[in-house]
């Protein structure tokens, strides 16, 4: 019974989900961040937060997966296993949670309120920061 899930912890696949989240995370906090006032609106500095857990959460188990690749052992002890799917499934309910409330408030601001909150620009940038949170949950 040493069958290998697709995904699971210590394997090539779990490694390549690990990067994706993390690229996903980090272009969702710049698009969000450089140049951006985002603190103005709560639901831009949620995102910001849990991106800002989310990019050091799955560096590290990244970096864990590719020890386990390289060294061809990969790490099932019940304990660690437990930690990381409770911390996944948490983390995982909040990046969904803050990609909706960007999401919704992006497009409050360019459907209903006009060019009056934010310009062009701004509001496109938005939308590509809530876009790639998306993306970042999608391969959770």
């Amino acid at each position: 019974m040493d069958e290998e899930l697709p995904g699971a912890i210590g394997t090539s696949a779990s490694l390549a989900l690990r990067l994706g989240q993390t690229v996903f995370s980090v272009a969702s906090l710049l698009f969000m961040c450089v140049g951006v006032e985002f603190y103005a609106y709560t639901s831009f500095c949620f995102l910001v937060t849990i991106k800002g857990l989310t990019i050091p959460w799955s560096l590290t188990l990244a970096m864990v997966d590719a020890f386990s690749v390289f060294v061809k052992r990969p790490s099932r002890q019940i304990q660690i296993v437990s930690i990381i799917v409770i911390g996944d499934w948490v983390l995982s309910f909040l990046s969904l949670a803050a990609a909706c409330s960007t999401a919704s408030v992006a497009d409050f601001m360019i459907t209903e309120a006009g060019a009056f909150f934010c310009g062009r620009k701004l509001c496109s940038r938005y939308q590509l920061s809530a876009a790639m949170a998306f993306l970042s949950w999608c391969i959770w």
